[in-house]
């Protein structure tokens, strides 16, 4: 078979699908659905790796915590400089921030307290402080909102300022000074910057407490050893190191993905019925047509050209098509549905958009799975039927 397009041959399998337009478009629309769903759950399982991956790498590498009666209390700010005596620790540093509902929008907001001139333990943190002085921001009474939080706040008329409710019932009002990006939409999603002292009387937490601490070790090899050593040390309290975090998320993708898997499997059990109903055999009229071909001078290598045209067109159009359909489906419209499935639905959150990742082997993977098999299904039985004799075929 020569590797050069016949353009009359292509011509030829483009008027032959429309002769059959009905049962190509059918298989076209079966097929593009298809490869749409497959590859919206790889675009939307391929975002959420990416994301978690980023989140777990933006945490501290070991975070200790108070434990009493199973529930996490303010740790004493001392421990801080106990925990700084142990060999292979660079910092440690404590924490003041908490959890706030914010029960008009049903969501949990991030208030993480910053203190301008502390070592900050995120980069994305110290970018902010340099753009925004915290001890003015102290004084005026202000705060930065991730763009996720703006954007909530703005849909309950808290455009400029926003009202905290204290434990103690009072109220605690600071403005909007400006917005932040973090490292991951995760984190500028949900999270509230603003002074040490400003967190301190939201949630009533005492001066010589804190919420946690973040310990920073610059050897990696070491967060093991150095994890339990605090444990010996605070047996009270819970160690919790970024290994931990990443095998926590990865248990709650895979059960996840349990579901992904039966979509999976119906998406492709659906089209290997296609690609089965195509090999069993064709048709009377589409061995006539062959036999017919045979008969005033196609050779067999001629008829397997225009199949496989005919089977590349509608494929191809298909796997395209379906392709760009899930690109608009995910990162567009945000994959509705479909999103709940991995991220899970909860009223204790804000809503968050998928990043756009890119995997040229996702695409790859949909291709050859749908592409060279239909091909393959279209030119087998096409061959069978060459081969015979003409009486034979129009018979």
């Amino acid at each position: 078979m020569s590797r050069k397009i016949n353009l009359y041959l292509v011509e030829y399998a483009i008027n032959a699908l429309f002769r059959n337009r009905s049962k190509n478009i059918f298989i076209m629309v079966v097929f593009t659905l298809l490869t749409a769903l497959l590859s919206s759950v790889f675009f939307i399982t391929g975002s959420i790796k990416h994301e978690l991956q980023s989140t777990v790498d933006a945490l501290p590498q070991i975070v200790v915590q108070k434990i009493k009666a199973g529930r996490h209390y303010d740790i004493d700010t001392s421990v801080a400089d106990e925990i700084l005596n142990i060999t292979g620790v660079s910092e440690a540093l404590p924490r003041v921030w908490g959890y706030y509902y914010f029960e008009n929008a049903g969501v949990n907001f991030s208030v993480m307290g910053i203190e301008q001139y502390a070592q900050q333990y995120k980069k994305s943190f110290d970018t902010v402080v340099n753009k925004f002085d915290f001890d003015e921001l102290d004084s005026s009474k202000q705060m930065v909102v991730g763009e996720g939080v703006k954007k909530v706040m703005e849909k309950n008329y808290y455009n400029k300022y926003f009202n905290f409710i204290k434990p103690d019932g009072t109220f605690k009002q600071l403005s909007i000074a400006g917005t932040f990006k973090g490292d991951t939409k995760l984190e500028s999603n949900d999270m509230i910057l603003m002074s040490t002292e400003n967190v301190r009387e939201i949630f009533d937490i005492a001066e010589n407490k804190a919420t946690d601490i973040v310990v920073k070790v610059p050897n990696p090899e070491e967060i093991t050893t150095i994890a339990s050593k605090i444990k010996l040390l605070y047996p009270d309290s819970r160690v919790i190191t970024s290994n931990d975090l990443q095998v926590s998320y990865q248990n709650i993708f895979d059960y996840k993905s349990g579901l992904f898997l039966a979509l999976f499997t119906v998406a492709l059990f659906t089209f290997f019925m296609i690609i089965y109903d195509k090999a069993s055999g064709l048709s009377s009229e589409e061995k006539r047509e062959i036999g017919i071909l045979k008969a005033i001078g196609w050779r067999v290598d001629n008829v397997l050209k225009e199949k496989f045209y005919e089977a590349f067109i509608i494929s191809f159009l298909a796997f395209l098509v379906g392709t760009l359909l899930a690109f608009a489906f995910v990162y567009l419209f945000r994959a509705p549905l479909l999103r709940e499935i991995f991220v899970g639905y909860s009223q204790l959150k804000t809503s968050f958009e998928l990043p756009f990742v890119f995997d040229i082997q996702t695409l790859f993977l949909v291709f050859f799975l749908s592409v060279p098999i239909y091909i393959a299904a279209t030119i087998i039985p096409s061959w069978r039927a060459a081969t015979l004799e003409v009486d034979e075929v129009i018979r």
